[in-house]
């Protein structure tokens, strides 16, 4: 099989300022205050946000997007924060500003003084924040940071949203005067899910073309939801990397717990879940669960099978593997398989292109008369069983919605339809309009809710 890499994501239209430092020193509070929203996890914890946090932020005339990225520490051994700091050279190396957050409690430390070297070395237009300064003592404190030769620092307490105002005016005096840019909203938002450890930020990675999350061996390495948009000819996707999804009863409070109902979350607003499932260890209990989850919420849902470079790739392989997914996910049965490696590429245009037609089929519209007529014939074929005396009429069904397709019944009286007859009156839509991919939804209506 040859193998396929996706296109690489285009460059923003806005100007990306990066907000750097070493670990606590408030980027992520300082990221949140500036977007308006909790978008990266705050804890009291070192190295809290690990992977770069995308947000797009409008003030006035300025439009830009704002980069949370990992605690920097140049002089770090440990092999995560190697990868973090490769992370916001990253980072660096896309900013047209950059936001060096420093901790005013503390004052400069050597990790301070190296982060600045490596800021002196870009060239690119440096804001020195000098956070936490929440009283009189810091703010004057604050003035010790002049020594990193980056300019007069900017005293503010992000938390307190102390000093902001002046950092806003300082940034946008950096940043090209543009018009209010409008919104472009993704055609399709893809989440990206599944158990931890199964290649989920890997396979984020390779269909961007860069390093946009770590990638670690440790499960659970991605803490957060990262969204990432993506141009994929002509298509303006959305991409959402999430934690993996651990059964309720081994989530650790905090972090874990908080990351997880990121996920879920996740899984709410994206218009297609992609479930990432390790081919070597073939559909788990964890995976079903996660399955279960995409169609409580109605999405689409494609089993994305990672790792197949390790697999004998033969047609019979494939039919053997698609046939165990099939009886382990038998309440999903319209869920199409891609077999991927994100190691090597492996069919990584035909899972976005299998992704778009999941798309196109939750954004179908079926014409009254012609759904009708299918309904019609599929009940003349099997009859509704009798509900003791009484029998089960359908007078006709519309569809209301889009994403996810939405079907309305109007019946006599819903009770009398079990729930198998559902299931084969929702199959029967499926044959005759080609949902795959998709969940639909289905409601009836009796005289009584007309």
């Amino acid at each position: 099989m040859g193998q396929e890499r996706a296109g690489r994501a285009v460059a923003a239209r806005r100007p990306v300022v990066a907000i750097v430092g070493r670990p606590n020193v408030g980027k992520s509070t300082l990221f949140n205050r500036l977007t308006g929203g909790r978008k990266a996890l705050v804890e009291d914890i070192p190295g809290t946000t690990r992977d770069r946090l995308y947000a797009d932020v409008e003030w006035g005339d300025r439009a830009f997007t704002l980069v949370d990225t990992g605690g920097l520490e140049p002089t770090s051994e440990e092999p995560f924060s190697v990868l973090v700091r490769r992370q916001v050279e990253v980072a660096l190396a896309e900013a047209d500003v950059v936001m060096f957050v420093v901790d005013a409690s503390q004052g400069p430390t050597i990790t301070d003084m190296e982060i600045a070297e490596m800021l002196r070395r870009t060239g690119s237009p440096v804001l020195l924040v000098a956070n936490k300064a929440d009283n009189d003592r810091r703010q004057q404190a604050a003035l010790q940071f002049y020594e990193l030769g980056l300019g007069e620092p900017i005293a503010i307490s992000a938390y307190h949203d102390l000093g902001v105002d002046e950092l806003r005016r300082a940034l946008a005096a950096l940043l090209p005067p543009a018009e209010a840019l409008a919104a472009v909203p993704a055609e399709l938002a893809l989440a990206i899910v599944g158990r931890p450890n199964v290649g989920k930020s890997m396979l984020l990675n390779a269909i961007l073309g860069q390093e946009r999350v770590v990638v670690s061996e440790v499960p659970g390495t991605t803490r957060d939801a990262i969204d990432t948009p993506l141009e994929y000819h002509g298509h303006r996707l959305l991409l959402i990397d999430t934690a993996g999804i651990r059964r309720r009863g081994r989530i650790a409070p905090g972090l874990e717990r908080h990351s997880v109902q990121r996920a879920q979350q996740a899984i709410r607003r994206c218009d297609v879940a992609l479930l990432v499932i390790d081919a070597t260890e073939g559909v788990t209990a964890q995976d079903t669960h996660i399955a279960g989850l995409v169609l409580e919420e109605y999405k689409g849902l494609v089993i994305v099978v990672n790792k197949w470079d390790l697999m004998p790739d033969t047609d019979d392989q494939r039919r053997r593997f698609a046939a165990h997914a099939l009886e382990r996910l038998k309440f999903v049965p319209w869920a199409p398989l891609a077999f991927v490696s994100a190691k090597t590429g492996l069919n990584l245009e035909g899972l976005l292109e299998l992704a778009l037609e999941v798309g196109e089929k939750r954004s179908q519209r079926v014409p009254t008369a012609r759904l009708n007529a299918a309904i019609r014939e599929a009940i003349a074929r099997h009859p509704p069983p009798p509900s003791g005396k009484r029998q089960f009429k359908l007078y006709y069904v519309t569809q209301a919605e889009v994403r996810p397709p939405t079907f309305v019944f109007f019946c006599n009286d819903p009770d009398l339809l079990h729930f198998s007859y559902r299931r084969y009156l929702e199959n029967a839509i499926r044959r005759a309009f080609d949902f795959e991919g998709t969940a639909i939804k289905m409601v009836f209506r009796g005289r009584s809710e007309d």
